[in-house]
């Protein structure tokens, strides 16, 4: 008995180093059904701007290229960074932004001219939210105002989200409980049914391109 005892520790051994290697051990979280706002994740910069090219929408290069994103490829590359500088999985906000403006098209309360990429302030019936000098810094505040939901961590970088303070912080650790319904005490950053399972589900045909 001793002898297949050792052999299955053995085993489990090797699965745990296999794991380790293949970087799964972040994933092993996502698979017993919650996708965690912090952490290191195995997204890249090319999956994102792939992720928004499949949508067949265009670039707001115009008015983007005012706050200093000209490409999509420049627009990924700062939320990887910013979301990377505050410990967050960068495709939690990319996805969201692409959730909440449609593509970086807009056409809800808050206009493309705010760098405002995830409605911060907008609580409906037209109001427009928050404004940011520039594209970087209103990737910031959606970032940190994301870590404030997540973890009662301290921000890396200074605070540039004025709603930061407001957020019950630690409430929402998983991307599902961004979503008030689904939160189990009813805090979360939206209304919407559903908001951040649909969230996740974006992710993962995110997750799925250029493997």
């Amino acid at each position: 008995a001793d002898e297949s005892e050792g052999k299955k520790d053995k085993t489990a051994e090797d699965k745990a180093a296999q794991n380790k290697q293949d970087g799964n051990e972040s994933e092993e979280v996502i698979a017993e059904g919650q996708y965690p706002i912090m952490g290191k994740s195995s997204v890249t910069v090319e999956q994102m701007v792939e992720y928004f090219n499949s949508s067949q929408e265009k670039y707001p290069a115009e008015a983007l290229s005012k706050g200093g994103a000209d490409s999509i490829e420049t627009f990924c590359q700062m939320f990887y960074d910013e979301a990377s500088a505050e410990g967050i999985r960068p495709e939690v906000p990319f996805v969201q932004t692409m959730k909440e403006t449609g593509w970086l098209q807009y056409g809800g309360d808050a206009s493309i001219e705010q760098f405002n990429f995830a409605g911060l302030g907008t609580t409906g019936g037209g109001v427009a939210g928050n404004s940011y000098p520039d594209v970087r810094t209103g990737i910031r505040a959606q970032i940190q105002h994301l870590k404030a939901y997540a973890t009662a961590d301290a921000l890396t970088q200074e605070c540039v989200d004025e709603r930061y303070e407001y957020v019950t912080k630690g409430s929402a650790p998983y991307v599902e409980w961004l979503g008030q319904q689904e939160n189990p005490e009813g805090y979360g950053w939206a209304t919407a049914d559903n908001y951040g399972y649909s969230i996740v589900d974006m992710i993962s045909k995110l997750k799925q391109l250029g493997d």
